[in-house]
């Protein structure tokens, strides 16, 4: 999966593993410290949450979840596209989930999230743009499944899950972030889009 010249995949799944398991069972204040509050945001200038909130996560369960999926995605999409695009692609991914998250919530000042989930969503999202026909191995799922119906399930779940409102887990960042992954194609490679319903309609 590692390819020469790749940096920024390998150094943010470290760095997400690394602080997500300081926080969760060295130190707990890790997150406390990371958690995005929407509320408090502006209110007190809590402007670096919006990326530190990334590298930590609610349990190991959550944690495993998303580093299998940015393990997948991630270092492929780096190889493809190359370490400056990727890194803005992830950080976009971030910055437009969490942007979302902070317009619903902003006024629930018992509301905070935490995990990489919007950025993941934007590379996986992304991915799809660029390689529609791919299917993928979802444990314990013992069939392949197209990309695009993965996507369009995962979309499903997602809204299903956002309106559960539990847990820490920032579900509106897996929509926000999958959307993020669509525009930052559509921005920087519009002939990607194209090429992808003439996949799928032509």
């Amino acid at each position: 999966m590692f390819e020469n010249g790749q940096i920024a995949a390998p150094l943010i799944m470290a760095l997400t593993i690394g602080i997500s398991l300081m926080g969760l069972y060295r130190s707990p204040r890790i997150i406390e410290i990371c958690l995005f509050r929407p509320y408090h945001f502006l209110r007190d200038r809590q402007y670096d949450t919006m990326i530190s909130s990334g590298f930590v996560h609610a349990d190991i369960g959550h944690l495993l979840f998303n580093m299998f999926t940015f393990y997948f995605f991630a270092f492929p999409m780096e190889n493809f596209i190359g370490t400056i695009p990727f890194l803005a692609l992830y950080l976009f991914g971030l910055v437009v989930s969490h942007t979302c998250t902070w317009y619903k919530h902003r006024n629930n000042p018992g509301y905070a999230s935490l995990g990489a989930s919007g950025a993941i969503s934007a590379v996986l999202f992304a991915y799809i743009v660029y390689f529609p026909t791919t299917t993928l191995m979802i444990i314990p799922i013992p069939v392949p499944i197209p990309a695009v119906l993965f996507a369009i399930g995962y979309v499903a779940y997602s809204y299903w899950a956002s309106t559960q409102n539990t847990g820490r887990i920032n579900h509106d960042a897996h929509l926000c972030g999958a959307a993020s992954g669509l525009i930052f194609v559509a921005i920087t490679n519009p002939a990607a889009i194209g090429r992808v319903f003439s996949s799928l309609f032509g």
